[in-house]
Order: C-alpha cells, then structure tokens, then sequence
C-alpha cells in the first residue's frame, strides 16, 4: 500500500516524542469517500459508524460521498483482498487518509482503529497515527463475548436493542467479532426487560447480521435429557430460534453448570440439533464443553469425537468447571479447534479468582462488583490463548466492560501492550484531555486490590486522582463508564475507611473482655457500646453518600442493579455491592451472637473465662502464634510456594477462598469466611527450644499435619477447632515447618472439602 503515502505537506504534522514520530491529520472538515463497488450492508454499516461516532464526540457532520473532491481533507474508505481476512491498513497521504479493509469486518476494524486514535472535542477532530503507514491483522479468529438477555445479569436485562446495538458496535470497534447470546435460559420472573425476550433474541441476531459479526447462542440443557416430552419441546425451541434468526454461526452447548445429563443422553441431542441448525444456517456449527463431567465421561467424549469425527461439530469449549485449556488442547485431536471460555465477570468462587485479594473486599464488593484488572486479564489471555483459536468470555454486566475491552485488543494481537489498550480506550470513551491520567486511573483501581487492605496507602492515592478527574471533566459526569471507575475509587478508600475504624472498635473491644473479671454483663455492655459506634458514630460519611448517588447514577445511565431492594437486582451475588457497603469490617455481629450464648451460661466464672478467650482470640499470648489463613495480610507464616508466573491457575500455590452464605449475611466470624484447602506450609522461627507447643487449627473437615516431617495426632477433635499436640524435641532447633498431607476428597463436592480458617501454635 506504499503508492498511498506522499508528501504530507502542510496536512500531516509530524509531532517527536519518546515514542518516535507521530503523524497527525486534521480531519476536522474531512468528507468520507466510500470507494467500494455496491457496498452491501456491513460495508455501509462501517460508514455509519464513523460518521456517527465521529459527530457524537465532536459536533461535525462527515459527508459521505463516492468520489474525493479536488481539494480539501477526505477519509478514503476502501476494500482489497490482498490483505488478510478481517485485517486493515490505513496510510496517510495529501489527501488525507485512506482507511483499506480485506473484507467488511477488516474496514470496521480499521475504523474501530481510527476512531481509538482520533483527539477529539467539540468542532476538533485529530486523527494521530504512529507511522505513515500501518496494518495490522487478527491474531486469533474467535474474539467474542455473552451478552445474555436475561433476568440473571445484572444490566443486560433493562437493555433494548438500540442500547444493545451501541455495545455490540463499541465491542466491534475494540476487536471484537463474536456474540454471545442467552436465548433460553431464565431465572426468576423478570423485573425489568423492556423487550420481550425473543424479540431480543432475533434483534441481536439482526444487529450481528448487520455489523458483519458471528452470532453464538449459549444453550444448556437444564432438564432431564431422557424425558422424550420434554427433549422433543426444546428440540422444537431451538429450530424455531434456527429459522428465525438473520445469522448464527455457532450453538455452543456447556456440559454442565447449568445440566447434568451424562455424555449418552448429550451427543445424541447434539446431533439433533444440528439437523435442525443446518437446515437454516449450513455452516454454523455445535460446540460442546466438559463442564462438570467426570474425567470417565470426558474420555468417553474424546474418544466419541475421534471414532466419529462428525462434521457438524465445532469443537470443545474450556471453561470453567472444565479440563484447564491447556489439557483440553492435548487430548483433543487437532481436527478440531478450542474454544475458550473465560470467567472475566467474577472475582471469587470462580475460574479465576482475584489473587489473594483482601476479605474486606470480598465482603463488601462481592463476587460480581466493577472489577476493572487490565494487568490481569492481559496474563491470563496471553497465558492460554496460544493454545486456543480464540474466546468468548462469560459477563454477566457492563461491571467489566474493561475486561472485555482488554481480551478483544489481546486477542487481535497479544503483543498490544496492556497501558497501549488502556489509552485507546479512555481516549476513546473520555477524550484525549484525560485519557492518560484517566488510564493511570484505572490501573490504580487494579492496584487497589494487591495486597493487604490495611497497608495499601495507595488507596487513599486512587481516589485523589480520580476525584482530581471528577473536577477536571465534569462534562463526563453522565457517561456510565466514568461512573464505574469513580464509584470503585470511593468504595476502595472508604471500605479501608471502615476496616482501620471498626478493628480500631475491636481492638478496644477485646482490652474490655480480656479484662472482664469486673464481671460479665458489665463487659458485655462495655462492648458492646464500643462496637455499635460503628453505626452511632460512623465514619467518612461523605464517601458514603458519593457511593449511593453513584450507584443511582449507574442505574439510571446504563441499568447497572446494584442491590436487590433499590434496583431489583436477580440476587445478592449479582453485583449488589451497594447492600454490603456497611457489612461489618471487624467481628461485630459474631461477638453479638456469642454475648448471647455466653449470657445463657450458669456459672459466673464460666461466663467470664467464655468473655475472656474470646477477647484473646487472635493475640494467644506471648510465645505463640495466630495466622489467619487465607488473609493475605494476617497469614506471615503461610508459605505460598509459587507466583502466577508458573501457576496461573494458581493449583500448586493456591488461593484463599470466599465462603457464601445467608445471601452474603454470613454472621461468622471473618476469619472463618476465608479459607484454603489442604495442603499448606506454616514455617515457624524464633521458638522456644525448651518449650512445648501444641498445633491448632479451625476450619472445616479433617486435617493431617506434619511437624517437620513427623506426623501428628490431634487431641481434640470437634467440628471446627482441633488441637495436635507435638513433642518437645520437634521445637528444639527453634524452627518449625508444619506442612500438611493432601487428601483425596474427590467423592466430595467442592463445598464440603477440608479447609482451614486459622492456625494457632500454642506455647505451653
């Protein structure tokens, strides 16, 4: 495409940086030129979308014309097959710029890449491009994402199509090819949902038409396979969906999660489906994942896929509750590709956890809060995608609209560098004015959630710089993605707020009952008046109130329901951070129940020996020790063996996990709702050479420890707190490694496997 650059004259200004040159075209007067013979829909599409977004930023209205005038700024839009499938090339030359795709999807990526490279601002319009000339092409074929029209996600439903319409194009404009659609699958009756939904089900089928993009439909099979009566019904379901649908190119059928049919009742009803699907749609294919099958029923499905080799099959999807990808990819033969299906809408109890993230986080913003983690996700994508022909990432909202951002550019080249993709996307979004400070910003956000919540001063930092944001562009104050970001930096600074306060409360709390040989209903009322300052005498009231009329704004600009009474939100793990921004940051509503229990005791001295341990609960004295497993900041002793760099999935160096329970209301204490699973290492310096020490553990099911390498036998064995005593010869070199040996609980589901919450070594 060489003939195309020339002389820039006084057109393109070539403007030096630490980067190197930088060519920039004023295209503020420019006219649109399509130079494609009887455009069809998506070309024409690809248009429209320029000009509109273009007059959306700035005010201009682009003419769009078929031939370029003799004078004057245009923006050629043109097609040549020599490139490669879905690429583009854009050069600069006197004219202006000429913007030439491979195919329909290669120019509306190429207007995507103009559109994130364009300094924008009423009247203004400056298109900056780092060489005279470029191109570029996908690197993985599939680049998608679910977008699933139903009553579980927490905005999708209170979407009608032109909002749908506008995310699809946005995603397009990021790299995006693929949609994911939820046509079948409900929970409970819907709150919101302005269409019906299988009007909504055609509707993004036509706007994927219409864009040039794929259409998938996610459809598990949520009852019993062998019901003929039932079989038969969603049989007719899907071909009806089939008929109807403008375009879709693949069905993707998960195992499980939701289902439970074995692998005889499931790939004859795959083969089913696809008569039907090929009739309508002669190329699209039926995906399959392994989710929740047994390793026996996946060989049966590998093996079934080798024998028969069946043409209507796409391919195995890997996702979560799946084999890992790159297991998947070993054992499936290379006839067919492997889809990956990424969890980049959740951050506990999920595929991918946020690493050891602080349980004042996972109490307070939940499972599914705004989670921007571009670092993250980039690692992860980069990690498993070689192995894979590209993704359709499981969201369940627009909370990681980010991510999705991130795993598109990631997924067109993995060389993108992750600030490289933020930048396009806040100056795309937010405008050049803020679009550095604002991506410094975002990756703040991410960096708030590293470590221990009590240490990270940096929190305090995010929110300067994003209320310094707030106050440079309030004209960005009803844009939803800028609300996402800010309302993350006033709940991260005010959740820290609260957790230095309220372990303030607990720690004065536990002096009361530690001392409480006054007798015990005085040290109960002497607690509990200290703790209940946490609502008498709250703190950082003005946080609060910014977070509540965030949370507002996001439900009225983009549908975001954030709790389940105010927004009518499906349930409490759905994004409802706004529920939990007052959960108790220290023990608070434990020790109330234990007062109760404590009071319903005979003896006064058994009252105040209860009052008294619990007051030294986590502080057993000197000369011993107390880890709170699973607290990435009161767990020093835990010994994580490995970094994400070797175990992404983090299977050798494990991760605490977040229990669920009571709806999210769990009254137990919060070091009992986060734990890890057998095994662990605890590595003990500085002991007493002429002491003995016992081990002690809280948390659930069995446990099996070794005190450097001698087995030991507990003493106490209750439901929760066990006691291993330990001969005094294993402490006489003053170190101590209590490594534990690892069960075989693979008869049991996940939720009842053996875990712990805490470990105490007790000096005697």
């Amino acid at each position: 495409m060489s003939y195309y650059v020339a002389l820039f004259a006084c057109v393109v200004v070539a403007l030096q940086g630490f980067a190197g040159a930088v060519c920039t075209v004023d295209v503020s007067s420019a006219s649109v030129v399509l130079d494609v013979a009887s455009p069809k829909a998506p070309v024409k599409t690809a248009v429209r979308i320029l000009t509109e977004e273009v007059q959306k930023r700035t005010g201009l209205e682009w003419q769009v014309t078929s031939k370029a005038a003799d004078d004057g700024v245009c923006i050629v839009l043109k097609l040549d097959k020599i490139l490669p499938a879905e690429g583009f090339s854009i050069a600069l030359t006197e004219q202006g710029v000429v913007v030439i795709g491979a195919d329909a999807r290669g120019l509306l990526y190429g207007v995507g890449y103009f559109l994130r490279h364009l300094d924008w601002q009423p009247g203004k319009a400056l298109y900056k491009q780092d060489a005279p000339e470029i191109t570029s092409s996908p690197v993985y074929p599939i680049r998608g994402h679910q977008l699933g029209y139903r009553n579980t996600a927490n905005s999708y439903d209170m979407w009608d199509g032109a909002q749908y319409e506008q995310y699809i194009r946005e995603l397009a404009l990021f790299g995006a090819n693929s949609i994911e659609n939820i046509p079948f699958q409900d929970g409970p009756k819907p709150a919101h949902m302005p269409v019906e939904r299988w009007d909504m089900n055609l509707r993004m089928s036509a706007i994927c038409a219409d864009y040039g993009l794929d259409y998938w439909i996610w459809a598990p099979a949520v009852f019993d396979l062998s019901d003929e009566t039932l079989r038969a019904a969603h049989l007719k379901e899907h071909e009806r969906l089939y008929r109807e649908c403008e375009e879709l190119t693949g069905v993707f059928f998960p195992g499980g999660d939701p289902g439970a049919n074995p692998p005889e009742l499931v790939l004859p009803f795959l083969e089913d489906l696809a008569k039907r699907l090929h009739r309508h749609h002669p190329k699209a294919k039926v995906w399959l994942s392994l989710q929740w099958f047994s390793p026996e029923q996946c060989e049966d499905i590998q093996h079934w896929i080798e024998m028969g080799k069946p043409d209507w099959f796409g391919g195995l999807v890997s996702g979560p509750g799946s084999p890992s990808v790159p297991d998947t990819r070993a054992r499936l033969t290379k006839d067919y590709p492997v889809r990956h299906y990424p969890d980049i809408t959740h951050t506990v109890r999920c595929q991918y956890p946020v690493p050891w993230w602080d349980p004042a986080f996972a109490v307070t913003l939940g499972r599914e809060p705004i989670n921007p983690q571009p670092v993250y996700y980039a690692f992860i994508h980069n990690t498993f995608a070689p192995y894979t022909d590209g993704f359709i990432t499981y969201s369940d909202g627009i909370h990681d609209d980010l991510n999705k951002a991130v795993w598109s550019l990631c997924g067109w080249d993995p060389k993108y560098g992750v600030r490289e993709i933020l930048t396009d996307y806040t100056r795309f979004f937010f405008g050049h004015a803020v679009a550095e400070q604002a991506a410094d910003g975002i990756l703040a956000l991410e960096k708030n959630w590293e470590g221990s919540l009590a240490e990270n001063g940096g929190v305090q930092a995010t929110l300067l710089l994003w209320q310094e944001l707030e106050s440079q562009a309030p004209e960005l104050k009803d844009n939803w993605r800028w609300q996402t970001f800010l309302v993350r930096a006033y709940y991260d600074a005010y959740t820290r707020h609260r957790l230095l306060y309220e372990t303030g409360l607990e720690d004065d709390v536990n002096d009361v009952l530690s001392h409480a040989d006054a007798g015990s209903e005085v040290a109960i009322a002497a607690a509990m008046e200290i703790l209940n300052k946490a609502t008498a005498e709250p703190c950082q009231p003005e946080l609060r109130s910014r977070i509540v009329e965030l949370f507002d704004a996001l439900y009225q600009s983009i549908g975001l329901q954030s709790s389940v009474d105010k927004y009518h939100a499906s349930g409490y793990e759905r994004g409802c951070s706004l529920d939990f921004l007052d959960y108790p940051l220290n023990n608070r509503w434990w020790l109330e129940d234990e007062f109760e229990k404590i009071r319903a005791m005979g003896e006064e001295a058994e009252k105040v020996a209860a009052l008294q341990m619990r007051g030294t609960w986590e502080h057993p004295g000197a000369g011993s020790f107390y880890d709170n497993i699973g607290h990435v900041g009161q767990c020093p002793r835990l010994k994580r063996k490995e970094g994400l760099n070797t175990d992404p999935l983090m299977e050798r160096a494990g991760n605490p996990d977040a229990t669920w329970k009571d709806n999210g209301f769990n009254r137990a204490r919060l070091s009992w709702q986060t734990t890890m699973n057998f095994p662990l290492t605890l590595v003990y310096e500085g002991l007493d050479k002429d002491s003995t020490y016992t081990l002690r553990i809280s948390g659930q099911g069995e446990a099996r420890p070794r005190a450097n390498g001698f087995a030991l036998v507990y003493s106490r064995y209750e439901p929760r707190i066990k006691d291993f005593p330990m001969p005094q010869g294993l402490t006489a070199g003053g170190k101590l490694v209590v490594e534990f040996d690892p069960l075989d609980e693979s008869h049991l589901n996940w939720r009842q496997h053996s875990q712990a919450a805490e470990v105490w070594l007790l000096k005697e």
